[in-house]
This record gives C-alpha cells, structure tokens and sequence, in this order.
C-alpha cells in the first residue's frame, strides 16, 4: 500500500518540459533527505551536472539513459567556471534537453543557484528550483543542536567562511556583536582565522563551537571544542571538510542531552 502511495507521489507533480532547467536540491548527502520532487527531477532529466560530493545512490536515481556530468566546486580541486557552466546549461536547453543542475543541501543557500536563475532568466529559459535540506540545518539536526532554543537564542546567522573574489571579507566583529548562534558554510579551511577575529570582535574564547564534518554520511564526525581551542582541536583530530561549523550557546545542548539522557547516547549522531 505505502509502495504505491509512493509510485502515485511520484507520477503527480511537475512535469519537466523539455527545454527547460531545474534547480534542484539534492540534501545533505545521505539520499533518504531526497524531497520526492527532487527524485521526480531525476526521473525525467536528460542531462544532469551534478556537484561534488552528490551520494551515487542519488545520482542512480536518474534515468539510465541520462548523461551526468560533473559539474562540482570544490577548494583546490580543478572545476568548470562558473560561466561557462552556465552557458552550457543555456545551450543544453536551447537544444531541447531537460537540464537538471544538481546541487548539494539546498541550491538557495551559498550553492550559487541565485546566480544560475539570473543568467537562465537572461537567456529566456524556462526554470524551476527544488529546495533542498540544507546542510547547515541538517547538520546541527543529526547533531542533536537545535538552530534555536527558546532559552537561549531569538535568531540565528548563517554566513560563509568562503571569500568570493572581488568582495569584501565578511566582518566578523559584527557578527560576532549580533550575540546570536553562527552556522558557518566552507569555513573550516579558514576556522583558525575566523575564530581569532570573532574572539577580537568580543566573543569569549569559551564560546562553545561545534564542527560537523560529512554530516548524515556513514564517515560523519562531530568535533565539540571552543572559539579558543578549535585551532588545536581540529589538527589534532584531523577534521576534514565538507563541515558546517556552529558557534554559539546552541552547541551546548548537545552535551546537556547527553548528560540527562545517557541511555540514548548510542542513538545520538
């Protein structure tokens, strides 16, 4: 019955016209936080760039006849430009093609999918976007952080540790002076620095900080440590990107599940 509740899900939707490009979201990595018109998408597409990182069990899910192309970003890995990426899927759909972009979380947040939509919307092309999980979110999830707690937090930031060229570096004594929880994106390759200049912009070296590395994925790790101690902490445990990094009093419920509830900690990501 649930089969094919599911099969009904799949058949109803969007329908991906030919010609056309679709933003997608494909989650943060483990393919069961997949949205069912994410799946659909695949379904239908004719050609999928794909980023990075994208679980072939995701990538499997697409028709067999669909060309895949990778399309990923990643530091000190060699990858299309972003206009010429473009400009291909411009001219794939200019050529009748259903074009999936395939982005990892969600393609909104830092996944350049803003930037995608302007150009496409230039061209005339027809789009669609999916939202995706995104990983910040996600990731503080199967952490046990909650984003916001009544107690503790009213907002909460999320930034890049990411310079884009020809901008200003993001300020982080301002963000650090909001008081508000940070989930930072691509930072961890510059944690060292970040964290130097939040603790200048009047952030205690206590601060709890937590960095969550290949969130959802059978390789996660989940380093606890502090704006002072992450420099250290992170050499010695040797964490490695992708990883969200969250700073801020939010970090603690963590450990506070853990200490009530010691029974569930084999259950706790």
């Amino acid at each position: 019955m649930i089969g094919a509740r599911l099969e009904g899900m799949l058949d109803g939707g969007p329908v991906f016209e030919p010609g056309s490009v679709w933003l997608v979201g494909a989650g943060p990595g483990d393919p069961g936080y997949l949205t069912v018109n994410a799946i659909r998408a695949l379904q239908q597409a004719d050609t999928v760039l794909h980023d990075a990182l994208i679980d072939d069990r995701i990538l499997d899910l697409a028709r067999p006849e669909a060309h895949r192309i990778f399309s990923g970003k990643r530091a000190g890995i060699h990858s299309i430009d972003q206009a010429a990426l473009c400009a291909r899927m411009v001219d794939l759909a200019r050529s009748g093609q259903r074009v999936l972009r395939l982005k990892g979380g969600d393609p909104m947040v830092f996944g350049r999918g803003g930037e995608e939509m302007l150009r496409l919307a230039e061209a005339e092309i027809p789009f669609r976007i999916i939202p995706g999980v995104t990983a910040g979110l996600a990731a503080m999830a199967v952490a046990s952080i909650p984003a916001t707690l009544r107690d503790v937090n009213r907002a909460v930031v999320f930034a890049t540790g990411h310079a884009a060229p020809d901008t200003d570096e993001t300020d982080w004594a301002a963000l650090a002076a909001l008081g508000q929880p940070l989930v930072l994106y691509m930072a961890l390759r510059r944690i060292d620095g970040i964290a130097r200049e939040l603790i200048a912009g009047g952030l205690p070296p206590a601060t709890p900080l937590a960095v969550i590395s290949s969130a959802t994925r059978p390789d996660e790790e989940i380093l606890i440590s502090s704006l002072g101690a992450v420099a250290e902490d992170r050499q010695r445990y040797n964490i490695e990107p992708p990883a969200i990094v969250v700073v801020g009093d939010i970090v603690k419920t963590r450990e506070r599940l853990l200490r009530v509830a010691p029974a569930f900690a084999g259950a706790i990501a």
